[in-house]
């Protein structure tokens, strides 16, 4: 089982230019998406969130189920749920403005323990930002880390919802003791500071870094250095994208039994070579059609991890 940990939001998507441009709703948040991602693949999942009780929520619940994602591990709440308005630029790059305050996601209280069988709690994005939240899933990761399980953590910087910037930064190198993989964006990568090789001294043992079209590049402790070039495809927009990188690293971890500190460190070049352009050619899919639709194993055949 693979927990991901985090928020499920409703994204407003324009369909069509201009400030005013009709918006569509869509089933989002960056744990939500690598959830279903994660669902779609194959790899047996749990969510661990809280969810509004309103017809939003409903709706993100019943996304996850159809997918196949264990929801018992939800809380539920009677405040609205987080709304995310996004701009689509030419290149099919998505930014965000939140609707946040008084919503049920950032309320999220940490349980007292994992759903059994868990190999592995994925964390990121706003729910390590927005309080009381935060502070709740800071205290299951390092609960996590501490009985042995496998941490992955995506940052996935909106700086718009950072009041601090240099406080988020401190408190994000207080995570790494407690992470197994860090995943981020090159964009991230320089908001945060830093360096693979600096980030790798303080705990995980592997970190990729995504460069958009421009592929992936992992770094590890040893001192080993992969990248693998994109996938080609006409791009409708880019949401999800980061968010289905991470499931497929995680399902192809999975896959080659290596959710652990020591089997990331096994993988040679060629496993990495392997894994990286798995996780590029699922993205690509996602980028491929309008929102976060990842893609389904059977469509990432005969090459699918």
């Amino acid at each position: 089982m693979i927990v991901v940990a985090g928020e499920a939001l409703i994204d407003l998507v324009p369909r069509g230019a201009g400030a005013l441009a009709t918006l569509t709703p869509a089933l989002g948040g960056g744990p939500f998406n690598t959830a279903v991602a994660l669902g779609r693949l194959g790899s047996p999942t749990a969510f661990c969130s809280r969810v509004s009780r309103d017809a939003f929520g409903a709706a993100l619940l019943d996304r996850l189920r159809e997918t196949g994602v264990d929801v018992s591990s939800v809380q539920r709440g009677d405040e609205p749920t987080t709304l995310a308005v996004a701009t689509v630029g030419t290149d099919g790059s998505a930014a965000y403005s939140f609707y946040v305050e008084g919503t049920a996601d950032r309320l999220f209280t940490a349980p007292d323990t994992v759903p059994a069988g868990t190999r592995a709690v994925s964390f990121g994005t706003c729910s390590l930002v927005l309080e009381p939240g935060a502070s709740a899933y800071e205290e299951l990761m390092r609960a996590a880390c501490a009985r042995g399980v496998f941490t992955a953590l995506d940052p996935n910087i909106r700086a718009g919802l950072i009041p601090d910037p240099d406080a988020y930064r401190a408190r994000f190198r207080s995570w790494l003791p407690s992470v197994s993989l860090l995943k981020l964006s090159a964009e991230d990568a320089e908001w945060l500071g830093g360096s693979p090789k600096e980030w790798l001294a303080a705990g995980p043992a592997a970190v990729v870094v995504t460069r958009g079209g421009d592929g992936l590049t992992v770094f590890t402790r040893d001192g080993g250095e992969y990248a693998v070039p994109g996938e080609r495809v006409e791009v409708v927009d880019t949401i999800g994208a980061g968010d289905t990188v991470n499931a497929a690293l995680l399902h192809g971890l999975a896959v080659r039994d290596a959710l652990s500190d020591a089997g990331v460190a096994a993988l040679d070049g060629e496993g990495w070579a392997d894994l990286l352009g798995f996780a590029a050619r699922a993205a690509a899919v996602t980028c491929s059609r309008a929102g976060a639709e990842p893609p389904y194993a059977r469509e990432l055949e005969p090459e699918a991890a």
